[in-house]
């Protein structure tokens, strides 16, 4: 992971951590899927973007990131003061990965992106309206 800051862990915390997935989460794949069936082809994680944004329209100069609620900081101000164990370092990691977000969403509006971003949560619980949201933006893109 090459961070600065280390903590000690157990075995089964570690072993639990490690099964997270950065990409191909389920939210992803719902959205994906839903995009695909509707006709909408698109890249994924480009890795030339910043942020390597989870869905990329590159015709349409469009970005879609799914955020995870823990890793990106929904709801950061509440949450914050409820981490207890290894609090220095998850503090630390998630204020540096939402710094991080508004860094590479900046860049990316700098390119002439539009930048999209879902809380995991709005996708399962209202997908089609995630949905209705980047359609709407290529149909403006490509007119």
């Amino acid at each position: 992971m090459g961070s600065s800051f280390k903590f000690d862990t157990t075995r089964s915390r570690s072993d639990l951590m490690k099964k997270i997935r950065s990409s191909n989460t389920t939210p992803e794949l719902l959205l994906r899927k839903e995009l695909w069936n509707l006709g909408y082809r698109y890249r994924l994680n480009v890795s030339k973007l910043k942020g390597k944004p989870d869905i990329v329209f590159n015709k349409f100069k469009l970005v879609v990131f799914v955020d995870g609620e823990f890793w990106h900081g929904y709801e950061w101000q509440k949450k914050k003061p409820k981490i207890k164990a290894n609090r220095e370092y998850w503090v630390k990691k998630i204020e540096r990965n939402i710094e991080r977000d508004k860094e590479n969403t900046k860049s990316l509006l700098a390119m002439g992106y539009v930048v999209l971003r879902f809380w995991e949560h709005e996708i399962k619980s209202d997908l089609s309206k995630c949905v209705k949201k980047i359609v709407a933006q290529i149909i403006k893109a490509a007119q």
